[in-house]
């Protein structure tokens, strides 16, 4: 299925590939009267999708990423005849035990070593920890791949195991909600605002590829952002734009933002 230009005209550049991913899986659906299971997909992504789906009445879709408000999630676009199950968006969870009191781990760290073994990031979900233990969610075809390739993450020796539902970690956020007041929403106005860090350098984190925007690298200083909009600066952390609370007395925009910031 072509993506009609009128409904591309209002995307970014970047984001075109995985809408004409996502209409082909649409026209499949369509074609073949079938659900049509996703790849792990991220907010910004499912939102793109949900998009496309709702443009047609005889199609629905949910999604599911392993446990309640996962940022990366599967989807099953399907007709109207079809009730998606949990089972049906073949989630997995590995648990990674390793030395906790010699060894520490980073998110980074892990999702490098699995890529590394030669999967696709679509074929992982959420990497999450409690501080101490760490689990993630893959496809649940991937799983015994995994177990049996990967045994170290950087130098530290670990095991992999598939858990139950059941025992998902409790999720520790870090975030903070920060209110500031602000000229304007430029992206650049608002990274040099968050990490106290000069405009001109936030215009070069952007346009040499170090700021993600919903997921995508984004590198135009001057995008407008929208409430929702999630921003990730890779050496700094990551911010979520949560609320417009108007004008201050002064003239300025009074925002809020949920915060991360790397330790």
């Amino acid at each position: 299925m072509t993506l009609d230009k009128n409904i591309q005209q209002h995307f970014r550049k970047d984001e075109l590939p995985f809408m004409h991913q996502s209409s082909d899986l649409i026209n499949q659906a369509l074609s073949e009267y079938r659900p049509i299971l996703t790849g792990f997909v991220n907010n910004q992504e499912l939102y793109l999708l949900e998009i496309l789906v709702n443009r047609y009445d005889d199609l629905k879709i949910s999604s599911w990423g392993g446990y309640k408000n996962a940022e990366m999630q599967r989807a099953i676009i399907y007709p109207l005849y079809f009730e998606p199950q949990r089972k049906d968006f073949e989630v997995s969870i590995i648990s990674i035990s390793y030395p906790i009191k010699f060894a520490t781990l980073k998110h980074s760290q892990i999702l490098g070593t699995l890529m590394g073994s030669g999967i696709e990031r679509n074929v992982i979900g959420d990497i999450i920890t409690d501080k101490e233990q760490w689990q993630f969610f893959v496809e649940a075809n991937m799983v015994d791949f995994l177990v049996n390739n990967v045994n170290h993450i950087g130098r530290t020796k670990v095991n992999l195991t598939e858990d139950l539902p059941d025992n998902v970690l409790q999720v520790n956020n870090d975030a903070k909600t920060v209110n500031v007041t602000l000229p304007s929403l430029r992206l650049d106005v608002v990274v040099a605002s968050i990490f106290n860090i000069s405009r001109s350098i936030a215009k070069e984190l952007i346009i040499h590829d170090k700021v993600r925007l919903n997921w995508f690298t984004y590198d135009k200083p001057d995008y407008i952002l929208a409430v929702h909009d999630l921003i990730s600066i890779r050496g700094f952390g990551r911010v979520r734009f949560n609320k417009n609370n108007g004008l201050s007395k002064k003239g300025k925009l009074k925002v809020e933002f949920d915060v991360i910031k790397n330790k």
